[in-house]
């Protein structure tokens, strides 16, 4: 699958890496050594893919599409090394999080340079449109992150709050990611729009199957069960929670607020969840979400980077970690 994705933008995301790295660079020895750091353990690269594939889909791939793949990557980089000292973190992808080896405050200021960097990669190019999208998607990121604190608490969420926090959280950047392609290559706020809801809906089916991964039986790189460890509030749960008589329902809220590192515990909460239908109830909401985002994929004429974009959509609902 990744394989056809690869071909489609091999030498593209190749050209990016490299870029990516320059953008990164500091003069200040300790700066440049994290930034090293961050760069040797970086993910799958899925936004920039994004980027590239969305802006390919409606033109010739230029140098204002690698500054937003850049862009993109800056800031999602810079709000993983937040997220790591808020959760109070110490590992990201197998690695030491920045705040685990450089603690807190290092960690803090390497997140505002990084933001810092995007902001000057686009102001200094004019890119006025990308740093538009993106800001908005930031924005919406601090507010799902907040709005799940504050509810998470009550450990009472409903659906509807749910996918508000998802949209924001986690949506925004993947939709970002579509909407600043399309436009690095066809200046269209149309076409930047359909992209934007086109990433929307693949962000939200992305953080569904995440969330089924917990009550999954697979190597995933995160153990099953760590979102009852931390208490958060998946579609499976929330759906069940919404559906189970009252005694199981304050069993399964006893559990999340005092029994949530139980091994016996947790097994209770995954096997009253596949009991009750939550699995496949939130399986049902991702293969939905995938379909729309597909509709408005086929909407756009048949290429071999329409396909590329399919099988990458494929991929976030297929994936086994």
């Amino acid at each position: 699958m990744m394989d056809f994705i690869k071909k489609e933008i091999g030498p593209e995301l190749q050209i990016f890496e490299k870029k990516f790295e320059s953008a990164m660079q500091s003069k200040t020895p300790l700066l440049d050594r994290i930034m090293k750091y961050i760069i040797k353990r970086k993910g799958k690269q899925i936004r920039p893919m994004f980027v590239f594939l969305s802006a390919k889909l409606q033109g010739e791939i230029n140098e204002s599409t690698y500054r937003a793949a850049s862009l993109v990557e800056l800031l999602h980089t810079a709000t993983l090394v937040h997220d790591d000292v808020v959760d109070e973190s110490l590992e990201r992808r197998g690695f030491f999080s920045i705040n685990a080896i450089w603690k807190n405050k290092i960690a803090v200021l390497v997140g505002d340079y990084l933001l810092s960097k995007g902001l000057l990669l686009s102001t200094t190019n004019d890119d006025f449109e990308h740093l538009h999208i993106l800001s908005e998607a930031v924005q919406q990121m601090s507010e799902g992150e907040l709005l799940q604190m504050e509810k998470s608490r009550k450990l009472n969420l409903s659906e509807e709050v749910y996918f508000e926090i998802v949209k924001n959280k986690t949506a925004s950047l993947l939709s970002s990611a579509c909407a600043i392609g399309a436009y690095s290559t066809s200046k269209d706020k149309i076409i930047t729009n359909k992209m934007k809801t086109f990433g929307e809906k693949v962000g939200i089916a992305f953080q569904i199957k995440d969330d089924l991964f917990d009550y999954g039986k697979e190597k995933i790189g995160k153990p099953t069960g760590n979102d009852i460890k931390e208490k958060k509030l998946t579609l499976p749960l929330i759906y069940t929670l919404n559906k189970i008589d009252k005694p199981t329902r304050r069993r399964l809220i006893y559990i999340l607020k005092n029994e949530n590192k139980n091994p016996k515990s947790i097994n209770f909460v995954i096997s009253t969840v596949e009991a009750f239908g939550g699995i496949q109830y939130a399986k049902d909401k991702m293969i939905q979400y995938k379909n729309e985002a597909l509709e408005i994929l086929y909407s756009f004429p048949e290429s071999s980077t329409r396909k590329a974009l399919e099988e990458l959509v494929l991929y976030t609902t297929d994936r086994k970690f």
